[in-house]
């Protein structure tokens, strides 16, 4: 019986010979071989490539982000998109816990006009991500240590909605509405003291950025004998938005002196409108509008939403989760009644809510007025199965149609 050569061994895990490998390293008792090296070092390289999570769930990818949207904001879908990939690398950046790159903060400018999403847009994305959310106005902000609300007293706002835990405020998203009205009141530098204006985005700067500040938790002033929480608002991720009104007209006075010249394209100095213009912003508008450079610099991704459309403004009527028919609806059916709208009842709703310039808000303004009546008259009858809202009761021009109720034998 011939005996094995002293060289004629295999891997202890894959079975592979030395012939069919590259190499085999030897042990006392066991062997492994190069390819089985190589397979467990990917294996201890994904274990320490944890994908980031938000308390053990996890963190949503860009295209879920944005189909969560959709089902709360119709149309807008740059911004939609534009906000889905900044706020996923933001909470990737809070949780990945890397030591060898340290990824920067990057906060989001919003530039619309009213009623056009800004607000509903970041309400959405924290309620899938379900970190606190705040909503601050900007107008009721001075420079520290003139009459109206401190800066740094936003971030009660954060920790009022955290439940004071500080640990989950820190990681919120804070919505500072109105920005647009703290610009200063020219272009240039502020010859004297603009507190609510130029000195409020002064203040904002280390907010924005991250500092560790010291506010009272329920708000107001601070005092040296009341006792301070302290935040860090390095990972707070902060949403600015503003109408910025007249904006548009600045990015076409910058477009159209390219076209302007003896000979120069006429065809190309004709204005945009509102939408396409806001889509072409620059850093040097929003200066020219009256934000400091500073600041801009701290709001790295800038989106704009354009007007809503005729189309738009319907589908929010009767689309989203929250859409105002569907909430009009529920309410009759809580007292056993139908509400139905007639088509031409809903676009002329629509062509309301478009003459009063408020976007998404006037549709709410023109259903209240239109509804007010009936939501008074029938939750006391009983003798109405069904109300059909028709164009007419819309133009006050005759009620609405009922169907009765049968009665039972």
């Amino acid at each position: 019986m011939l005996k094995k050569p002293h060289n004629s061994f295999a891997c202890s895990f894959c079975g592979k010979g030395v012939d069919q490998v590259e190499k085999i390293i030897q042990g006392p008792s066991v062997h492994i071989c190069n390819e089985c090296v190589g397979l467990c070092n990917e294996v201890l390289e994904a274990e320490d490539r944890q994908e980031p999570n938000l308390d053990g769930a996890p963190l949503p990818k860009p295209a879920d982000i944005k189909k969560h949207l959709d089902q709360h904001v119709i149309g807008q879908e740059r911004a939609k998109k534009s906000l889905s990939v900044a706020v996923y690398n933001h909470y990737k950046r809070v949780y990945s816990g890397l030591s060898d790159v340290e990824l920067t903060k990057s906060n989001i400018l919003l530039i619309g006009p009213t009623g056009t999403g800004k607000t509903l847009l970041a309400e959405s994305l924290a309620s899938i991500l379900k970190v606190p959310f705040a909503i601050v106005d900007a107008t009721v902000l001075t420079e520290a240590g003139y009459v109206g609300e401190d800066v740094e007293s936003i971030l009660v706002r954060i920790l009022q909605a955290a439940d004071y835990d500080v640990s989950q405020a820190e990681r919120g998203i804070l919505f500072i509405d109105e920005l647009d009205k703290v610009a200063r009141k020219s272009g240039n530098p502020s010859i004297t003291r603009d507190v609510s204006g130029e000195g409020v985005q002064q203040e904002l700067l280390k907010i924005l950025e991250g500092t560790v500040a010291g506010v009272p938790p329920k708000g107001g002033r601070k005092h040296p004998e009341q006792p301070l929480v302290q935040i860090n608002t390095r990972n707070i991720l902060f949403i600015c938005g503003g109408a910025f009104d007249g904006l548009e007209r600045i990015i076409n006075q910058r477009i159209g002196h390219r076209a302007m010249g003896f000979g120069a394209n006429v065809a190309g100095a004709e204005a945009l409108e509102m939408g396409r213009a806001l889509a072409r912003v620059q850093p040097e508008d929003l200066i020219q509008y009256g934000l400091i450079p500073e600041l801009i610099g701290r709001l790295p991704v800038v989106s704009t939403l354009h007007p809503l459309s005729a189309d738009a403004m319907m589908a929010i009527l009767v689309e989203p989760r929250n859409a105002l028919v569907k909430q009009y609806q529920k309410l009759f059916e809580m007292d056993g009644m139908k509400l139905r709208f007639e088509p031409e009842a809903l676009e002329y709703v629509v062509e309301l809510a478009r003459k009063k310039a408020m976007g998404a808000r006037g549709l709410r303004a023109v259903m209240e007025t239109t509804m007010f009546q009936i939501m008074y008259e029938l939750p006391a009858r009983d003798d109405v199965q069904e109300c059909v809202i028709t164009r007419d009761f819309v133009e006050a021009k005759g009620p609405p149609t009922y169907v009765s109720r049968k009665k039972r034998a």
